[in-house]
This record gives structure tokens, C-alpha cells and sequence, in this order.
């Protein structure tokens, strides 16, 4: 796991400078590759390539950036987990390392552009092509590894963080559309950063450069063809092959493995296979908030750590370490996204850190498989709008009202978000309808300068994709999970890399592997979502790797933060500093005053306070922090 980055003048001309632009980006990202670093620069000055390395695999390795003696130089960060069955395939008798660094090199060179289609595994690569005089970027089909990239004055900078890229632009500034998705779904849609000028390179997608042209294609995408000639029974067995396979590959490593465990499925399930093709070195690791059973699921880690037999780590969180850490956070996300779990996860993070430079994950089930309870929420009214319509089994995706009522429990805690949903009427189209489950903006009022904002609409980019047409529109479920795929997974594995390199950890997440991901949209929903249970083809699938209490449980939480009760208490004064700066008392996209207002007005679980208090403290860091990027390379 490691960091990369680079710069190359579009006009083909000398970047001034080149070694020390290439040294600032490393530095910046220092954090992601602590074990060396590395900067290839061409001989005309026009493109170079920097490279930070954290070692996993005591193997030999070589060093980044990486030729192939051909004239290609490589950077890249990532993991393929096929490299073996690759160098076999390719049939090359010369390679003079045993990394996965040099397989796509020599993947290149056999296939060219198509080499992405044969990798298995999560990367970001940067590869020059002396021969072709062209430069091929790379991100992995889901995006677990980040690509950031920005053109100043002629030259295009790409990084593994957006951070490195900070020193070049002549004015940090917020980018008004990405802000506004923000505050609509609290990340960026279709490869926007809150960062003006910044763009990431969308998963499944290469940028090249050609002539000085630099154009962006799709090289994979999900299809949702489902198949209804095959038994719930037929892929339970293929999810339970597939996702076996994944996790032994996932564990190649010459360190010893742990995985984060939550007590939720998702995590349960890998930590559970892990533990099975391991030795007794595996550990788990696993974070609570004491203040109330309802911020600590650590109960359903134990059970699982006892009932597998593992040695679990805990780390209890408390409001101190939020004080701490929460700036560094900020810091090391480079913008916000998504809710408070970003917190807990970067200090569960730490712990593991102490102990593992590896570390696997359940990220991914949840959107694959169908496991948020919003989910539920959209089906309970399309029961109701079946039921008086008489349409009860219209359309695959239909489950009735007679079998979704016992699981209808899981919305216990989610009565807010319920009144929030019908708070505008009942039965509009499916997109609007989904819309309003996931739009956090009308909670936000005057505390925003929306005149400032402009006229781009949110709702029409989640159109774009809500409905898109490798989605067969007859099922609603999953039109709403493959919106979550390419948008709010993207933000989670943001921060799944962020809160893990920032302690020189690598984390893995198996769910991740498109042979499964790709089964799994072929899956209809009526076998995902039976009688109205979230990712019921999953659980039935590993039943046999978990114990009763997690594989039957319906009350996965997410893992909320006690930010509310913090502040009435221990966060009080920490938050009102934040917003009583004399910088945050004079944003002009926020207006703090008013915030500070209604500190004490935050539901339980909400999210308002959080989304504003990430936004101020993402302006402290790095917008007011301009003149300090621009003099590093200055």
C-alpha cells in the first residue's frame, strides 16, 4: 500500500522545477508509504512520477516508480491479488521481481490499455508509455483506491490524496456544485471534490494522455441482468464459493492478518472465513462508546471473537480522544464525506496499527446485497401503494405487506427519518421517492447562503445515475442499491483508505471482488430482499460461519457517535470555540452564528452538527491554511 503522484506539461514543454513538485507531493503524503520513496523524472523534464511505499510483502519487490527496461515507468499503489496467476498467463521467463508492480508492467506490454480488464484486486496506477508517448492512468472497478488530478497552467498533477495537490492551485476554494452536494448527501457526485479545480478519477475509469489531450473513459461497469432461472439455493452456493475465494486471496501476505469487527454481518463473515484459513496469529479489533448501550455493539464482537477464536482488541472511545483526533481526521480525509463513522474507524484504525499492518474489512455487502434499513423504509410504502392499488405483484421486486410486518423492527430507531420521508406526501415516482430518504439538505436552513450556491441541481446528477441504463427499471430495489454502489460506497472507501493510511495500516475489503459483485447484480431482488429481509440471500448463504445472535440479528446500528450527548456535556465549549472563530464567524457559504445558535436543537442520531462541524473545521485546515500550500513549492 503505498501513495503515488505526478505531474506532465500538456504542451510536452519543461515543468520548472520538476524534482522539487515531485518531492513536495511525496512529503505531503508521507504518512501512506512511512518504509521509502521514490522519483523517476524524463529525461526532457516534461512528465515525472513520485512514490511513497509502505511494505506489506517481504518479498523482492523492487522500487517505485518501476520500469520495465522497455522505456514504460510505472507508479502504483494497490493490491493484485492475481499477480501469481498472472505471471503465469503472461508466460514471460525475465521478471526480475516477485511483485505485483512488475505484472502490470508486463500486462501492459501484452495487452496494453486492456491489461485493467485482467486485474483482480484494488488499485490506482499512473503508467508512461515511451513508445507511444502516452500516459495511462487506472482506478479500480469500485474505487478503493484513490486518484486525484488536477491541470494548472498546463499541467496535469495527479495524487493519491487531494492534499498533494493543494501547493499548485492559486487559490483554494470551495467548489459551489460539490458543496452542494454535500449538503444534499454529504459526499460529491460524478467525480467532483469540494475542492475547486480538484477532480477524482471515478471508479472503473482510465485518463490518458494523448498529444497533450487528456480524455477519461469507463473500462468497466455493473449490469443488473437478472437471472431468474437459477434458485435462491443455486447462489447461496455460488456467494459462499466466491466469497471464499476472495478472502484466501485477500490473504496473501507475508504478515500476519486482523480484520476490523463490528459485530455486524459483514464484518462477522469475513473475520470469521479469515480466521478459518489462518493461523492462531489472527485478531480482531473493535471499538465502543461506554456512555450507552446504544452506541455499543462491542457485545456482538466478543460473541463472535468466542464463538470463532480469535483474540479481539478493544478500544472503548471516549469524547477526549473525538477533542484530539478530530482534526486530524479532517485532515487526513482532505475533505468531508459521509457520517461520524469516519471517527471511531480512524481510531479503531490506530489501535489495529499497533498490532498489524493488515487488516480486512466488510465494506462493500451493504450495497451489493442490500443492507441498509432505508431500504426497508422504500418497501414498506410500496407495500402500502401495492396494497391499495391491487398491484401487490406487479414487478419482481414486490414483497407484501403480510410478510414485511415482521420486520418492520428494524425501523424502531429510525422513526425520524420515517416522518422525514412522508413529511412531503406519499406515492411519487420511485426516484423522487428515493431522493427524499437520502436528501439531508432540509434539515439545513438558514445556516447556509444558498443564494451563493448557484443553479445546479443535485437531483439531476442523482437522476443521471438513479436511472441509469445498465439498471433494469422494473426493480425499484435495486435502482436504490446501485445508486448507493456508485456514489455513497465511493465516500465510504474514502474513508475506509484515509483512516487506515494515516497510521501505515492496509486495509482490505473481500466483498470487493467483481466476480461476486458482478453475481450479485445478476441476483433478482425478490431472492436479496425476501419477505422484506435485508441481505437474507447473504445470511442463508454463511449461515454456518456465524452464530445465531449475529447472523439473525436486525439491529445494526452503523456505528453512531454520541455527538449529542458530548455536547450537552463534554463538547460544549470544543464546538462553540470551533464556530466562534473569527474565521468561521466571516464564511461566506456558512453562517455560523446561526449554527451556534441551534447546537442544542440536534436530534439523537442526526447528522446536521456533524456535516456543519466537518465543513468548519475542513475550512480551518486547509483553506485557511492557503499561503502556508502555496509557500511550500513557492
Amino acid at each position: 500500500m503505498c501513495g503515488i503522484a505526478g505531474a506532465i506539461n500538456l504542451d510536452w514543454e519543461t515543468i520548472p522545477s520538476l524534482n522539487r513538485r515531485l518531492a513536495v507531493m511525496n512529503q505531503l503524503q508521507i504518512h501512506r508509504g512511512p518504509d521509502g520513496e521514490g522519483i523517476w523524472q524524463h529525461p526532457s523534464q516534461h512528465i515525472g512520477f513520485a512514490h511513497r511505499r509502505l511494505s506489506i510483502i517481504d518479498l523482492n519487490t523492487g522500487s517505485q516508480p518501476m520500469t520495465d527496461q522497455g522505456g514504460n515507468w510505472l507508479t502504483y499503489n494497490g493490491e493484485i491479488y492475481n499477480y501469481l496467476e498472472l505471471r503465469q498467463e503472461l508466460g514471460y521467463k525475465n521478471f526480475r521481481t516477485n511483485s505485483d508492480t512488475e505484472v502490470i508492467l508486463q500486462a501492459y506490454r501484452k495487452w496494453g490499455m486492456d491489461c485493467v480488464n485482467h486485474l483482480r484486486g484494488m488499485f490506482a496506477f499512473a503508467l508512461w508509455d515511451e513508445s507511444n508517448q502516452t500516459l495511462f492512468c487506472a482506478r479500480d472497478r469500485f474505487g478503493i483506491k484513490p486518484f486525484y488530478y488536477t491541470v494548472v497552467d498546463k499541467v496535469l498533477y495527479f495524487a493519491s490524496e487531494a492534499k498533494a495537490l493543494l501547493p499548485f492551485l492559486k487559490n483554494i476554494e470551495t467548489d459551489l456544485e460539490g458543496f452542494k452536494d454535500y449538503l444534499t448527501f454529504q459526499f460529491c457526485l460524478a467525480g467532483k471534490t469540494l475542492f475547486k479545480g480538484i477532480n477524482e478519477l471515478l471508479p472503473g475509469h482510465v485518463l490518458t494522455v494523448v498529444n497533450g489531450n487528456v480524455s477519461i473513459k469507463r473500462y468497466w461497469e455493473v449490469y443488473y441482468n437478472l437471472d431468474f432461472d437459477h434458485t435462491a439455493k443455486y447462489f447461496e452456493e455460488q456467494i459462499r464459493s466466491l466469497l471464499c475465494e476472495s478472502v484466501d486471496l485477500h490473504m496473501r501476505s507475508d504478515v500476519p492478518i486482523g480484520a476490523y469487527v463490528s459485530g455486524g454481518l459483514d464484518s462477522s463473515i469475513v473475520a470469521s472465513l479469515a480466521n478459518q484459513k489462518s493461523d492462531d496469529q489472527f485478531l480482531g479489533f473493535t471499538g465502543k462508546f461506554s456512555l450507552s448501550e446504544d452506541y455499543d455493539e462491542s457485545k456482538y464482537a466478543r460473541e463472535l471473537a468466542g464463538w470463532s477464536g480469535f483474540e479481539l482488541h478493544e478500544l472503548d472511545i471516549t469524547a477526549t480522544d473525538f477533542i484530539e483526533n478530530i482534526r486530524k481526521v479532517i485532515y487526513h480525509l482532505d475533505y468531508p464525506v459521509a457520517g461520524p463513522g469516519s471517527f471511531p474507524q480512524y481510531m479503531i484504525s490506530q489501535l489495529a496499527s499497533k498490532y498489524r499492518k493488515v487488516v480486512l474489512g466488510g465494506q462493500g455487502a451493504d450495497e451489493i446485497f442490500g443492507g441498509y434499513t432505508r431500504y426497508l423504509i422504500a418497501y414498506f410504502e410500496q407495500c402500502i401503494k401495492g396494497a391499495i392499488d391491487g398491484t401487490m405483484h406487479s414487478g419482481n421486486f414486490i414483497v407484501t405487506y403480510e410478510s414485511i410486518i415482521p420486520n418492520l423492527t428494524a425501523l424502531r430507531k429510525y422513526k425520524p427519518m420515517l416522518k422525514e420521508f412522508w413529511r412531503d406526501g406519499l406515492f411519487e415516482d420511485i426516484d423522487r421517492r428515493y431522493f427524499r430518504l437520502i436528501n439531508r439538505a432540509p434539515s439545513l436552513g438558514n445556516e447556509i447562503n444558498w443564494e451563493t450556491l448557484g443553479n445546479y441541481s443535485p437531483f439531476e446528477t442523482f437522476q443521471e445515475i438513479f436511472l441509469a441504463e445498465n439498471v433494469g427499471q422494473e426493480s425499484y430495489f435495486d435502482s436504490m442499491t446501485h445508486f448507493d454502489f456508485k456514489t455513497l460506497l465511493p465516500a465510504l472507501l474514502q474513508i475506509e483508505d484515509r483512516v487506515s493510511m494515516a497510521h501505515g495500516l492496509e486495509s482490505r475489503v473481500p466483498f470487493l471482488d467483481h466476480p461476486l459483485v458482478e453475481l450479485a447484480a445478476t441476483i433478482p431482488a425478490n431472492i436479496k430482499f425476501k419477505d422484506g429481509t435485508m441481505k437474507q440471500v447473504l445470511k442463508n448463504s454463511m449461515y454456518n460461519y456465524l452464530p445465531e445472535s449475529i447472523s439473525h440479528r436486525q439491529d445494526k446500528m452503523g456505528f453512531p457517535v454520541p455527538l449529542v450527548e458530548w455536547m450537552q456535556i463534554d463538547l460544549n465549549d470544543f464546538i462553540y470555540d470551533i464556530f466562534s472563530t473569527k474565521s468561521a464567524l466571516n464564511r461566506n457559504l456558512v453562517n455560523s452564528k446561526l449554527i451556534l445558535k441551534s447546537l442544542d436543537k440536534e436530534n439523537k442520531f442526526g447528522r446536521k452538527i456533524w456535516g456543519l462541524l466537518c465543513l468548519e473545521l475542513w475550512h480551518q485546515e486547509f483553506h485557511d491554511q492557503h499561503y502556508a500550500y502555496r509557500k511550500i513549492i513557492d
